[in-house]
């Protein structure tokens, strides 16, 4: 039998993980499969990479999947409200917690902030009061628990050294 490589992040997993399922399999078998790995809780929501609006137990992966593969996540929370600052203005949202950073970064600097892709190519989304940069993959509900319910970003120049260092 076919199986489907999942990929995936969720609430207090960071990192990208993996799991291997037979391709026929519905969603509600990758929800038991959390359940033992990370120890979710019944009221957990999975969702599609970049989709709104969480998927249904009931539905079957190889629907879902593009060549043989599947990015999702899993989260308590089904919206989380995202704040970002550019040239001290803010603009907020609220976003599915498997929205990626290079989403939110498209949304942010060339829908909102009205940047051309040269300009937005320039800038990358930092976690506001840090020096925390998260990767274009990471899903926006890793960041965050279920009890708090809100991330902010500044976007902010990507940092380029031009030429070589003296000695």
């Amino acid at each position: 039998m076919k199986t489907i490589d999942l990929f995936y992040q969720g609430e207090g997993v960071q990192e990208i993980e993996h799991l291997e399922i037979c391709e026929d399999a519905t969603f509600s078998i990758v929800r038991e499969q959390l359940k033992e790995k990370h120890n979710i809780s019944d009221d957990t929501l999975l969702f599609l990479e970049d989709q709104d609006e969480p998927i249904d137990d009931s539905v079957c992966i190889n629907s879902c999947s593009r060549s043989g593969t599947l990015k999702f996540h899993f989260h308590r929370q089904s919206k989380i409200k995202v704040a970002i600052n550019f040239n001290s203005e803010t603009i907020e949202r609220h976003f599915p917690p498997s929205t990626t950073i290079a989403r939110l970064k498209h949304w942010a600097a060339e829908r909102k902030f009205a940047m051309t892709e040269e300009e937005a190519s320039e800038h990358v989304l930092q976690i506001s009061g840090t020096h925390e940069r998260p990767s274009p993959a990471v899903h926006i509900g890793s960041l965050v628990e279920c009890n708090h319910s809100s991330l902010s970003f500044d976007l902010v120049p990507d940092e380029r050294i031009n030429g070589a260092l003296e000695e």
